[in-house]
């Protein structure tokens, strides 16, 4: 049995909030469920991220509630993208766990969502994600997101 430590997962280099903006802005290319639903990063800063939505009709549910999977999608959007900041650029992130509390329905014009990092670790990010619409605190989340390292 091995009592020696993985090493610790190297950080970003420092990145300019220009070149870190950049890098994210690239990776968000990719991100095609978050363009699907008009969504768009407002802020990236190291473990921090914002998200902003304009409500339409096809965002809704039966009773003209924002959806509750578009609320999740938001959340683990935000959470992962916050995760992402921290990690090198050819490294990748996954939801491993997301868990999510609706206080209440999502009637407005605008939904917001910020996520940050609680504790980045080696294989494991452990993030919390906050929705608004409009002025109103509609959901928490808490995720779990595992740090997938490049192919050798």
């Amino acid at each position: 049995m091995s009592t020696t430590q993985p090493a610790p997962l190297a950080a970003p280099a420092a990145d300019t909030p220009e070149e870190l903006e950049a890098r994210i802005r690239r990776k968000l290319t990719r991100q095609r469920f978050m363009h699907l639903i008009g969504a768009d990063l407002t802020v990236i800063t190291p473990g921090r991220v914002e998200a902003e939505l304009l409500l339409g009709e096809q965002h809704q549910q039966q009773r003209g509630f924002a959806h509750g999977g578009l609320i999740a999608t938001l959340a683990d959007l935000v959470a992962g993208f916050a995760g992402v900041t921290l990690i090198p650029d050819n490294f990748g992130l996954v939801t491993s766990d997301l868990k999510i509390s609706y206080l209440h329905p999502g009637i407005g014009q605008k939904l917001k969502a910020i996520g940050w990092v609680l504790k980045a670790g080696r294989r494991l990010q452990f993030c919390e994600a906050e929705v608004w619409c409009d002025d109103l605190l509609i959901a928490k989340a808490s995720a779990t997101m595992a740090v997938i390292e490049p192919l050798s």
